[in-house]
């Protein structure tokens, strides 16, 4: 999560990443990287971001010839942490890994979960994206401009949806952006769903007033006209989508969301160092990186204990964020 607002300059510096000598790309058997059985558990509903980056990475892995078989399923609930709770259960399975980011790490926090990343073995950060604020193609908002007058005349009365529970990416964007227009963030009404999939489907049929997501999870509705993309979270513009950053727009703040892979606890060093070998080969492989284009994802790869690290820094923002903004 990399947060600047007025009030508070978060987000933890990229840790040096000391990788292991990349394997000779080939068979899943001769690089090592070939668990038999593996399945990738997605903690939200189909169609989201964890979604996308679970499925994106099996198939490429499985096209690059690194593993078979890779079985991806959904297990959504409570913002991710009932697939959390389900992950740590499975103590010494070598054979699961969960998509997750920074949205887990929000609802651990504002559920009150017992279960936490803590609780998990980090395998991998695989990639950093900026969220985007879409509206419907019938919005009367036509522009960032537009959206944010109207905001600041009715918050209460302008509701926006994200793919997160409070606490997650789609929920700390728009809260910083309220705090940047000048609106308190506790008047803002927030409808979090269960994923950008859930979520989609409200903008598009004007159930909320703007809906805050991962810049991969809509492009194609984008693209086709469904979606009017209003502004970027991020520092920077996103090339090939004509929209302006949230700075451009006069909103003192920024954005950008993570994903990464962790793995239950308990694994051993084998089982451990076979997964973060598995996301190493599929992060140096041509199909990860046509992906990473395709998807508008930066890539932002750190294994194991600097990843680790990384989650233990995020946990410790997210913590001081909600309680800046009075959430």
């Amino acid at each position: 999560m990399r947060l600047r607002t007025p009030f508070a300059v978060l987000g933890a510096a990229l840790l040096v990443l000391v990788a292991p000598p990349l394997l000779t790309p080939g068979s899943g058997a001769d690089t090592g990287t070939r668990i038999p059985g593996l399945r990738i558990m997605v903690p939200n509903t189909p169609g989201g971001g964890y979604d996308i980056t679970a499925r994106t990475a099996a198939r490429n892995a499985e096209d690059a010839g690194l593993s078979h078989g890779i079985e991806v399923f959904n297990l959504p609930g409570a913002g991710g942490t009932v697939g959390l709770a389900r992950l740590a259960g499975e103590r010494g399975n070598g054979r699961l890994a969960m998509s997750m980011g920074l949205g887990v790490v929000g609802a651990v926090h504002t559920n009150k979960a017992p279960t936490t990343l803590a609780d998990t073995t980090p395998i991998a950060r695989l990639t950093e994206e900026q969220d985007i604020v879409v509206v419907g193609k019938d919005s009367p908002y036509r522009t960032i401009d537009e959206l944010i007058t109207a905001w600041k005349a009715a918050p209460g009365k302008l509701p926006v949806g994200g793919g997160s529970s409070p606490g997650g990416p789609d929920h700390l964007a728009p809260m910083l952006m309220a705090q940047a227009a000048g609106i308190a963030p506790r008047s803002v009404n927030y409808v979090p769903f269960d994923g950008g999939g859930e979520l989609l489907a409200s903008v598009l049929g004007g159930k909320v007033a703007f809906g805050v997501s991962g810049v991969g999870e809509y492009l194609d509705q984008i693209r086709s006209g469904e979606l009017r993309l209003l502004a970027v979270t991020g520092p920077k513009r996103v090339p090939g989508l004509d929209a302006p950053t949230l700075r451009e727009a006069g909103l003192d703040t920024e954005f950008t969301n993570w994903r990464g892979i962790v793995a239950p606890p308990g694994l051993t060093d084998q089982e451990r160092d076979r997964l973060v070998a598995l996301v190493t080969e599929l992060h140096a492989s041509p199909q990860w990186q046509e992906s990473l284009r395709t998807n508008g994802w930066d890539d932002a790869f750190l294994t194991g204990d600097a990843f680790g690290d990384f989650l233990a820094a995020q946990d410790r923002n997210v913590d001081q964020v909600l309680k800046e903004l009075g959430l």
